[in-house]
């Protein structure tokens, strides 16, 4: 008797995380669909501005302000010679223009930096391969550190597998000398191997509506945005104001962003401007940079609840901006989870399987129609040239890469939750790509 009643109430919980998860679904279509309208209402103004912010001119050679150039390495290989050959190649005076390698390797390539700067040098450019003694706080210890070695006041920063325009650099600081209230300008991450296998095509869709259409939603919204780690130069006074770059967890980028963010500085985002980098070519990696990336968010998102718990009083943009990465982490882990609850709930209430499946199956139907036109419609603002048939069956295994993305983010919760000490393992990059885009 007292074991039916255990059993049955199971039963009534599982069937209600089933329905939780049914519900987190329907929150996350309506939001996707919701981010595309506001999207294209905002798109013409937004680009006008950009417009406008790309045509203002930059101050007399003479005076130009001197830019760091970092490159984050770690057994990168002869990967770096290439992001050296691009750094010293951008438009900025030869005088005012430094190269740091932030290089944590253990393998041969601190020989291929040396290498690679020392010839820099002979040809009358200031590139330097700054080395640690640990690899603590990781990237974000490493761009710490390396900034902490030199006085000036703006950093780009190009993780080792991006090549960009010889212009790049221009652009961006054209924007950023212009505005003093921007912590940081964002161009748009694009990907040269994008077209190599179906792995690669499927990332470059969901990667074209988060860098071509939610982070442009973000920005001209006035939301704050996320800077993502690469193609983008900051402030010394913004990372100063925001406490510096933090390793504490996966995504440094985000979390400095959000920092920053809370200490009154913004970002600004060039969705015309772009450099180019490399996507995983592999399962392997790609799980491993999901896995890590998933982690990070959660991380920042923890944190932010956290911060509002204690917050006093606080706007509500501030606190609806604090509460936007855990609200972005929850949405991808919820459905994963609604899975194996809904079994669950199958086996203690078999006459309820078929309610169940309803609730299980059809919103992750309806979520991906949904999926597929906001990708569609992100494919279309870029004006990639890709036919529609084409485009479909590169959509195919984007539901299942969402869907290992949504399984990341619940299996990090763990280690998430009790502070685990993590390692930031690096996606392994390739020479594959020509010098210039």
């Amino acid at each position: 008797m007292t074991g039916g009643w255990v059993v049955e109430w199971l039963g009534w919980i599982a069937l209600g995380g089933t329905a939780l998860g049914w519900v987190a679904m329907v929150l996350a279509c309506v939001g996707l669909l919701l981010q595309r309208r506001d999207h294209f209402s905002l798109r013409p103004r937004g680009l006008a501005l950009e417009a406008e912010r790309l045509a203002r001119p930059l101050p007399p050679e003479e005076e130009l302000p001197h830019v760091v150039v970092q490159l984050p390495t770690f057994n990168e290989g002869e990967v770096v010679r290439r992001a050296v050959a691009n750094a010293v190649g951008l438009d900025w005076p030869r005088d005012k223009l430094h190269v740091q390698v932030c290089d944590d390797s253990t393998d041969g390539t601190t020989e291929v930096a040396e290498e690679a700067a020392r010839q820099a040098r002979e040809e009358g450019y200031d590139v330097t391969v700054v080395r640690r003694g640990s690899r603590q706080g990781f990237k974000a210890g490493a761009l710490q550190n390396a900034m902490e070695r030199t006085e000036h006041e703006y950093f780009l920063i190009l993780d080792v597998d991006f090549v960009s325009p010889n212009d790049f650099l221009q652009r961006l600081m054209g924007v950023l000398l212009s505005e003093p209230e921007v912590a940081f300008v964002q161009a748009r991450p694009d990907f040269f191997n994008r077209r190599e296998n179906v792995l690669t095509r499927a990332q470059a869709i969901f990667l074209d509506w988060h860098y071509g259409l939610e982070q442009p939603t973000r920005a001209w919204s006035g939301h704050i945005l996320p800077f993502n780690g690469t193609c983008g130069i900051w402030r010394r006074a913004a990372i100063q104001a925001a406490g510096g770059w933090r390793g504490d967890t996966l995504t440094e980028d985000w979390d400095l962003s959000y920092r920053a963010w809370q200490a009154g500085w913004k970002g600004a985002f060039l969705a015309t401007v772009s450099a180019f980098g490399e996507l995983p070519h592999r399962v392997a990696p790609f799980a491993r940079q999901q896995r890590r990336w998933a982690t990070g968010v959660g991380e920042v998102g923890f944190r932010a609840i956290r911060d509002l718990v204690g917050s006093g009083d606080i706007s509500t943009a501030l606190r609806e901006g604090k509460a936007r990465p855990f609200g972005m982490w929850l949405a991808h882990a919820t459905f994963p989870g609604t899975v194996p609850v809904a079994v669950l709930a199958m086996l203690l209430h078999p006459s309820m399987a078929l309610y169940l499946a309803v609730l299980v199956y059809l919103p992750y139907a309806a979520a991906t129609v949904v999926l597929y036109g906001v990708t569609w419609s992100a494919n279309r603002s870029l004006a990639r040239d890709t036919r529609p048939g084409s485009f479909f069956m590169d959509f195919l295994p984007v539901p299942f890469l969402f869907l290992y993305l949504g399984w990341a983010n619940l299996r990090s919760l763990p280690s998430t939750l009790l502070g685990r000490t993590r390692i930031f393992m690096r996606t392994p990059k390739r020479k594959t790509s020509p010098a210039r885009p």
